[in-house]
């Protein structure tokens, strides 16, 4: 399968790793694939890992990855080419993030709507499903805890595009759990900022969710 991911930052160059290890092709689209750390990828990640413009990615995607940071993101689709998601599976990573006043961040939406509504009304004719914004990057491509395996929550309005992503998800050893419809990537998204608070609290990042029946 061809992956594209929009953004080059360390969540879409995990992933990237995740989907090469797995076989699959790779494009990770950036606003400037000259930068160091995009040149450095494509030449240690093999044969099968490319880079381009984001438009460059959308296209070569058979699923694209959104993997940009909030702030950039609506301006990254326009940039990518609307026309480019038409149909396609399409994975909402982001948070909607605000960090001017600091850490930790505030969510910049919330309550009424969502990133992931958001990003589906800006791709109306993508198949938009939220998942993998929980987890630290570190965790992305191996939910493993020992002989377990961690959860991962997933929202998308196309049942067909979930089964996509869940499959995904279990190439990277996560236990899949669909909370329903778009809309409760509102859930999804206050769900990462309990991730987020705790690890800034307390200084510590290699935390995860793991939901247990008594």
């Amino acid at each position: 399968m061809k992956i594209g991911i929009l953004g080059s930052g360390s969540v879409g160059q995990t992933l990237g790793r995740g989907f090469l290890a797995l076989g699959h092709e790779v494009k990770i689209g950036t606003r400037d694939t000259k930068k160091p750390e995009v040149v450095s990828w494509v030449k240690t990640s093999g044969p099968k890992a490319s880079s381009g413009t984001f438009s460059e990615a959308a296209r070569f995607g058979e699923v694209v990855f959104l993997c940009t940071f909030w702030a950039g993101t609506e301006n990254a689709l326009a940039l990518a080419g609307r026309e480019n998601f038409r149909g396609k599976v399409t994975v909402d990573v982001t948070n909607p993030l605000d960090f001017t006043k600091g850490m930790p961040p505030r969510l910049a939406i919330g309550h009424t709507t969502s990133g992931g509504e958001t990003v589906q009304e800006w791709l109306p004719d993508a198949k938009v499903v939220k998942a993998f914004n929980t987890s630290t990057a570190a965790f992305m491509i191996d939910g493993k805890h020992g002989n377990d395996q961690l959860d991962m929550f997933i929202a998308g309005n196309d049942p067909a595009a979930k089964k996509t992503v869940t499959g995904m998800l279990t190439q990277f050893h996560w236990n899949t759990h669909d909370l329903g419809g778009i809309e409760q990537s509102r859930i999804l998204e206050y769900f990462a900022m309990l991730w987020i608070r705790y690890g800034a609290l307390n200084n510590v990042w290699n935390h995860a969710f793991k939901m247990v029946r008594k």
